[in-house]
Formats: C-alpha cells, sequence, structure tokens
C-alpha cells in the first residue's frame, strides 16, 4: 500500500496544481496510516504545493489518521462519508512462568508498549482535531467506545472544509 501511494504520488507530481488523494478505507494498520500521514506532510514540503484530501463512503481508524496529516483546510468528504475514530487496539496474551525478574521484565515491556501506543494515539488525535471545535478530551472520550461521525457533523464540528 505504501508503495503504491509513493508511485501514485510520484506520478502526480510531474503536474501542476493541487493534488487531490481520494480514500476510502475499512481501517487498517495505525502505524500505515501514521507514514501515510507523514508522507503527505512530506510531499507538501518538498513540492509547495497543495495536497488535497477527499473521503469518500468510509473514512475508518488508519483513514482517519492519515486524513491528520491534511490541515482541515484541505480535507473535503463525499455527503456519504461517515469517519470512524477509535482508540488503539491491543490483542496480546502473556504467560508469566519461571524467575520472577523475567516475569518483571516482560511486563515492563508490555506496560511500554502500551504507554507508546497511548501516545502515538494522541498525537495521531491531536493531528486529527487540530483547527476544529473538538478538543482533545473529547474526542479520547469517544474514541474509547468508538465514535462514528457521520459527513454533515465532521463539517459542522470543523474536521473537514466541505462535502462534495
Amino acid at each position: 500500500m505504501l508503495a503504491s501511494f509513493r508511485e501514485q504520488l510520484a506520478r502526480a507530481e510531474q503536474g501542476g496544481g493541487p493534488i487531490a488523494i481520494e480514500l476510502m478505507t475499512m481501517g487498517g494498520d495505525a502505524d500505515m496510516g501514521r507514514r501515510l500521514a507523514l508522507e503527505v506532510k512530506l510531499a507538501r514540503e518538498r513540492l509547495g504545493r497543495r495536497l488535497v484530501f477527499v473521503g469518500k463512503t468510509a473514512i475508518y481508524s488508519a483513514g482517519t489518521t492519515m486524513m491528520g496529516g491534511f490541515p482541515v483546510a484541505d480535507r473535503y468528504l463525499t455527503r456519504d462519508a461517515v469517519l470512524l475514530l477509535h482508540c488503539r487496539q491491543l490483542d496480546k496474551t502473556m504467560e508469566l512462568q519461571g524467575p520472577l525478574e523475567s516475569s518483571r521484565i516482560r511486563l515492563e515491556q508490555a506496560l511500554a508498549e502500551i504507554e507508546t501506543g497511548q501516545r502515538l494515539e494522541r498525537e495521531g488525535f491531536e493531528a486529527i482535531v487540530a483547527g476544529s471545535d473538538i478538543g482533545i478530551d473529547e474526542i479520547c472520550e469517544k474514541a474509547l467506545t468508538a465514535w462514528y461521525v457521520p459527513a454533515e457533523e465532521a463539517l459542522e464540528r470543523r474536521l473537514v472544509a466541505g462535502l462534495i
């Protein structure tokens, strides 16, 4: 996915004017969403051109993370679009057996993974709500139970610049 995105972006760089990036996704890997958002930011700096996000139908999870790579003024949704904002997920089973010290180390590693994930989650949420009327506390609270945001509400709350 990343290679395809970069290839398509490289082809679009040949022209002039704004570059529209359309996305419909049922979600995916949170870190891939972060990487795509980074690629957008780097392309904007490198090219000095406007990159515009166009979310269509469903922009879930990692897709909203990618959307955070665009300023609100460059975010658009189709009228049927729905955003899904939720917290990072963890699915891990741990078995503690053996010396207590090695068990403690495994627990500390798991805690470090959780803390890093929470920090990255918050950074992503801050990028998504920057320029909107949604505060970080609100998005963190609503994302705990999966917040589905229809296009009209996204516009009203200034998560996007307009609807198409």
